[in-house]
């Protein structure tokens, strides 16, 4: 139908068109409005087809009214199982979009009220606290924490960092021992004399808390969550990354610090005669090529495959950057491609602002060093209402200890 339409119009087109030409103004104005007429004609018929395939496509109603039969032999259904739970069709995303909500003073819906308790009765239930402003940190908002945390400080994304909820140890190797042997058929094999020991990883509190206006919690739930993610990842990684260099352990009796994560400097430094320790002073022995090699030396050969220099970004690009060999060739070659800002004897060099100032880390963090999160991340909120303030408290209890301390060597200024 729509093929014959267009050729009459275009045919009509044209003979106006030609009388236009001739100056039949008129019969040129007959033409146009036959024009006119074929398309309203058109469109009517056009309607006219899906009003009839509407109807063509409606289903018989069938009249059901004293059509019923009865039923013969009854049975009772009072022991029919219970319908299946229905549950959210994304229950992740709905207690995100909760989360956010409560943290954020807004009504929750009934299907995300519904879910946000359950979750958080749960977990208080297994973490056997009775808190209730105790709220479980969205997965997905936990692991983009996590992950801002290793972006912003490497030696913590370089780490092998295992959750396991409550205590944890660990065995390790104290004695290396020596390595096998060939034998013949008639020698016994001598005996091993590897030294095992165990590492035990308790818990230490780690928690930071951030001052929201009224005003700023106006923004939208996925602004919310990306401000949040961004400064708990800030504020408590730092403090993580400080552990895992400079922590102290856990205090002794006569102790006034709290319970940390053993440092991997610190733990270096307690060793007698302190082996691992590379010394320079800044105008008698300066921190040079040697220096540098001297640090390498100390490493156990096998951990340097996967090691790297960490060291804050002032002691990056005001020493390191400026060493030379003997030759007068840098030390320091810049690559950014590998994880860091530049490579110095192959290893990839980090800015980590977790290492002290005058002190550069090198080592192999995924072998050397342990972590375990006994309980992963929650949040606290509590309203001011004359100051028309949230305070936010990240909370978290980790432990990390050092497996060897030949898998590393710290350059400190004497």
């Amino acid at each position: 139908m729509k093929e014959k339409y267009m050729q009459k119009r275009n045919e009509l087109l044209a003979k106006a068109e030609s009388l236009l030409g001739e100056g039949k103004i008129e019969e040129a104005k007959t033409a146009r409005a036959e024009i006119e007429q074929l398309d309203t004609d058109f469109e009517n018929a056009t309607k006219e087809m899906a009003n009839l395939a509407a109807v063509k496509g409606n289903p018989v109603v069938v009249d059901i009214v004293n059509k019923s039969v009865p039923v013969v032999d009854p049975k009772p259904v009072s022991n029919a199982a219970p319908l299946a739970e229905t549950k959210p069709v994304n229950e992740m995303e709905t207690y995100r979009n909760a989360f956010a909500k409560n943290m954020m003073g807004m009504p929750l819906a009934k299907e995300e009220a519904e879910v946000f308790d359950r979750i958080n009765d749960d977990f208080r239930n297994a973490t056997q606290t009775a808190a209730t402003h105790t709220v479980l940190i969205p997965e997905t908002v936990k692991a983009g924490i996590w992950q801002e945390i290793g972006e912003q400080h490497p030696i913590v994304g370089d780490m092998a960092m295992t959750f396991v909820n409550g205590d944890l140890t660990i065995i390790k190797e104290t004695t290396a021992g020596d390595d096998a042997a060939w034998y013949d058929e008639a020698t016994a094999t001598a005996d091993s004399d590897v030294g095992f020991g165990e590492l035990n990883l308790t818990g230490c509190e780690l928690s930071k808390a951030i001052t929201i206006s009224w005003k700023l919690k106006k923004m939208s739930i996925d602004s919310f969550l990306a401000y949040i993610t961004t400064k708990i990842a800030e504020k408590m990684g730092n403090a993580l990354a400080k552990g895992i260099v400079e922590g102290k352990g856990k205090p002794g009796g006569s102790d006034t610090f709290k319970p940390q994560p053993q440092g991997i400097a610190v733990a270096i430094e307690a060793e007698a005669s302190t082996p691992q320790v590379v010394t320079y002073n800044t105008t008698t022995d300066l921190l040079d090529y040697d220096k540098m090699a001297d640090a390498m030396a100390v490493i156990k050969s096998g951990y340097t495959n996967g090691a790297a220099i960490y060291a804050k970004n002032t002691m990056i690009w005001g020493t390191l950057a400026k060493m030379k060999d003997g030759e007068g060739r840098p030390l320091f070659i810049q690559d950014i491609t590998s994880g860091g800002v530049g490579r110095i004897f192959g290893l990839v060099v980090k800015e980590e602002d977790g290492v002290s100032a005058d002190e550069i880390l090198i080592g192999n963090v995924a072998r050397g060093y342990t972590m375990n999160v006994n309980e992963n991340m929650t949040m606290y909120m509590e309203d001011h209402i004359k100051a028309r303030q949230t305070d936010y408290m990240g909370y978290s209890i980790v432990d990390g200890a050092v497996l060897t301390t030949k898998a590393f060597a710290l350059i400190k200024k004497s």
